[in-house]
């Protein structure tokens, strides 16, 4: 009898550096993984993964020894370090002071911080990729040759090859000596793919199942406002108006600033939390003074998602998309939600026109209207039924 296959290759999922284990349903191979420490279920990408931690790949190899046939993908794959990236990148001298100053070009054009590290990481193993090769005879065929041997197989997602090629774009804007032609540089399409909206019932569990009030009042703050992470990262005490029921966003994303509602209903844990935590400059703070880390409010609500037994896959970005949802079913119009969000344009606000449920739920399948009819038709038999 010959043993099932399991097959080992190295992935980036949330931007963290994962081996994925990937064989056909087999109840036998799950109990035998589940034994191994570090084991994670993508239900996006329907694969088993580890952290890509020394020796990890041996281990899994060794563990499965006798139970499947183990065919290894990452031979030739360089390993990536603990947040995905390329750990063995080997920039001269010249490619280092070109990615220095192409750091500066960016500064000096006022990108966020975000978006200058991730242009400048791709950059950075872009030029590794090249090795030794003038960077004023880069073309678009190795652009091209980039996505297809580094950000295809390592699993980079549609989002992240775009940014990969708006980074190019920028790298063209600042060395215009270089021989791509960036008017023939298409970015891959975006995924169309609808948000993650939890029903009004769901909030309310995951705030109830959200223990601690600092915690409580951070994720209150995201839903009642529609705030983004950032934006409550770097929310002040300041900017908060309970008497006008208003909030002040300054710099939001764009460089935008906007008001957006304070709600009611959240006043009296607002002055608790105050009256317990006592922040001094931020809404929500790690240390005295200090803002509170993002990655502590994503640790925070996928602990309280699980305590309220949602399945989906919840983020803080989600309670932004509810917000709007939300609103949408009560009845707001799309151009004042479109101004609560801060969106440049009504195009990003009007996907939320597709997971509301309100018009949805008004329509009648033809299914209801034909079994109607036949009812209708047949009063001799009213209990007529599918079933």
């Amino acid at each position: 009898m010959s043993l099932p296959v399991l097959t080992i290759d190295r992935i980036v999922h949330k931007k963290q550096a994962r081996i994925a284990i990937q064989f056909r349903y087999n109840d036998r191979i799950i109990k035998h993984l589940k034994k191994v420490d570090g084991y994670r279920w993508s239900a996006s990408r329907k694969v088993w993964h580890f952290p890509d931690d020394p020796g990890r790949i041996e281990k899994i190899k060794e563990h499965f020894k006798g139970i499947a046939a183990v065919i290894d993908k990452t031979a030739g794959k360089p390993p990536f370090n603990r947040k995905g990236l390329l750990k063995t990148r080997h920039l001269s001298g010249k490619a280092q002071k070109l990615l220095d100053d192409y750091v500066k070009f960016l500064n000096g054009k006022r990108y966020s911080d975000s978006t200058v590290h991730t242009y400048a990481i791709f950059i950075a193993d872009f030029l590794d990729f090249l090795k030794d090769k003038d960077i004023r005879e880069i073309t678009n065929r190795d652009v091209q040759r980039f996505s297809e041997d580094i950000l295809m197989p390592f699993g980079y997602s549609v989002s992240s090859q775009r940014q990969f090629v708006s980074a190019i774009k920028q790298l063209k804007a600042f060395m215009p000596s270089v021989a791509i032609d960036d008017f023939t540089l298409e970015r891959p399409r975006r995924s169309k793919l609808l948000p993650t909206v939890l029903s009004k019932e769901e909030v309310l569990h995951l705030l109830i199942n959200t223990r601690n009030l600092k915690h409580r009042a951070a994720l209150t703050m995201i839903y009642s406002s529609g705030l983004r992470i950032s934006e409550l990262i770097n929310l002040k005490l300041a900017d908060i108006d309970t008497g006008r029921r208003q909030i002040f966003i300054h710099s939001g994303k764009g460089r935008k600033d906007r008001v957006v509602v304070f709600a009611e209903s959240f006043l009296p844990m607002y002055q608790n939390y105050l009256a317990t935590y006592q922040p001094q400059v931020y809404f929500i703070e790690g240390k005295p003074g200090v803002k509170y880390s993002v990655e502590s409010i994503r640790a925070v609500i996928k602990r309280s998602a699980q305590r309220a037994g949602i399945t989906k896959r919840v983020t803080p970005h989600t309670l932004r998309h509810s917000f709007a949802t939300h609103l949408l079913e009560n009845g707001v119009d799309i151009r004042h939600i479109q101004e609560l969000l801060g969106h440049s344009s009504p195009k990003t606000t009007m996907i939320y026109t597709h997971v509301s449920r309100k018009d949805i739920l008004s329509i009648r399948s033809p299914l209801d209207e034909s079994l109607k009819q036949v009812l209708q038709n047949n009063k001799s038999n009213p209990n007529m039924l599918l079933s």
